[in-house]
């Protein structure tokens, strides 16, 4: 039987609710109903890090340590979670983090700085060795307008001069474990939120529903709340559905469950796609991989996805579920702006992504102003398989060019079977320039995109001939 409210523990503190508003987000939580000023509200869509919180969940009989966004964060998925705020992590004395910000100066004007600490104790918690791409991932986002990271950077390199505090952290995880994970169902101010443990439960509750949205990370939904003052009146929380978050390699295939955040795939992905997973280093930010999943990213159907163009040329398979179970491949899915081919009550189940042959290069390209949590101007994803010199097949799909990630197939065609050199490449870079009518908006002009995407067939070409490219050479 499902329970009809929620518990966690806030800080120290076990908390029970289900008299709040289901739409409220954690930050506001902390600040109207808690009166606990410490996390900001900066930006209200995830891009900031002035809201940065951590929660702590059970995994493996030990506590795993995520930073979160809080202005994106729905309240009520902190079920059977710990939340964490700047303002637990100080006692008697100033905790290490912090300590090591006031010695190195890197408080600066002093509005970004909880944020800062929070993603900082996530490293520190988690024993995250304070290398600098280490430190750069954690902190990837925090933006500070003071512009001073580089003592930021020195507090964290310096934490090893501070002796540890002692940890509550068993403590926590005994309380964490008393909470039960049944089934939730809220319901306030006319709006439901629900909470499944498994997929048989939620299908129907979902088959049932008036007007349902499925929420993971809310990275994208979330902004329906915070931008739009929209009020959503049947929330379905996936995140802790353990049949919808899953890792598998089966025949070849590599299976990933719907609901499973972006950092659970990485490992998997680092083996099996080492490109793919350098592309995840610039998805997003920390706080955001801890909680996306790529079944929200390619739900949003955001013409600007990073992950669409890369998973349609490798041609994945998606598995849609509802009141039936069908498969139907990626590329064939988007058919406008925000549209695709889920039908009414259907919902993405699983991703299918097959392993590349030893013949394989795959190639990521995202175009953005900043390297780190921004969205692309333009994303290309090039998939091929050489064989004696020579395209066998190759697969080039490019986000932010079209209303829908898009195939560039007369690019594609023009260059199947034949050899890999510069005349070819040059006489592809024509067709394609011309393969897209891009719009401009704020992020580039339509010239730019056009450009851009010609140039990085130069980049292939460039890194073919082991003219090594990086990331920030663009």
């Amino acid at each position: 039987m499902p329970v009809f409210s929620i518990e966690f523990i806030l800080n120290n503190d076990t908390i029970t609710i289900n008299d709040i508003d289901t739409n409220t987000t954690v930050l506001e939580y902390l600040r109207n109903y808690k009166n606990l000023k410490g996390t900001k509200e900066g930006c209200a869509s995830g891009d900031c890090g002035a809201c940065t919180a951590l929660i702590a969940e059970v995994n493996n009989n030990n506590l795993k340590y995520k930073s979160i966004n809080t202005c994106i964060t729905l309240l009520y998925t902190l079920h059977s979670k710990q939340l964490i705020t700047v303002e637990h992590i100080e006692s008697k004395y100033l905790h290490p983090v912090q300590q090591s910000m006031v010695d190195n100066d890197g408080a600066q004007c002093g509005f970004c700085t909880p944020g800062f600490i929070m993603s900082m104790y996530a490293m520190h918690k988690n024993k995250i060795n304070p290398t600098d791409s280490n430190i750069n991932r954690y902190l990837s986002g925090n933006l500070c307008r003071c512009t001073g990271y580089r003592p930021i950077k020195d507090a964290l390199k310096n934490l090893k001069k501070y002796k540890s505090l002692n940890s509550d952290s068993s403590l926590i995880l005994k309380k964490l474990k008393k909470i039960k994970l049944n089934d939730v169902v809220l319901t306030n101010n006319n709006s439901k939120f629900f909470i499944h443990k498994n997929l048989e439960t939620f299908k129907k509750d979902f088959i049932k529903s008036n007007n349902p949205s499925l929420l993971v990370g809310g990275t994208d939904l979330s902004l329906e709340i915070t931008k739009k003052r929209k009020n959503l009146e049947e929330i379905f929380y996936l995140g802790q559905n353990k049949d919808l978050n899953f890792v598998r390699v089966k025949k070849n295939n590599l299976h990933i469950g719907a609901s499973t955040p972006i950092n659970d795939i990485l490992e998997s992905l680092k083996k099996y796609y080492p490109e793919f997973y350098e592309m995840f280093e610039r998805y997003g930010s920390e706080q955001i991989r801890n909680v996306a999943s790529l079944g929200g990213n390619i739900g949003s159907a955001s013409p600007i996805g990073d992950s669409l163009p890369v998973l349609i040329s490798l041609d994945t398979v998606l598995i849609l579920d509802g009141n039936k179970s069908r498969k139907i491949p990626m590329s064939d899915y988007f058919v406008g702006y925000r549209k695709t081919k889920l039908r009414k009550k259907e919902f993405i189940k699983e991703i299918i992504i097959p392993l590349k042959s030893q013949h394989n290069t795959l190639k990521c390209y995202k175009i953005s102003k900043r390297i780190d949590d921004d969205i692309s101007s333009v994303f290309m994803a090039i998939n091929t398989e050489i064989k004696n010199k020579k395209f066998k097949s190759i697969k080039i799909v490019c986000g932010g060019m079209a209303a829908i990630p898009k195939i560039a197939k007369k690019t594609e065609n023009f260059l199947k079977n034949k050899k890999i050199n510069l005349n070819n490449i040059s006489k592809a870079k024509k067709i394609i320039s011309k393969e897209f009518s891009p719009l401009s908006d704020v992020r580039s002009s339509k010239s730019y995109r056009t450009k851009i995407v010609s140039n990085l067939l130069d980049r292939f070409w460039n890194e073919y001939n082991n003219k090594r490219v990086t990331l920030y050479d663009y």
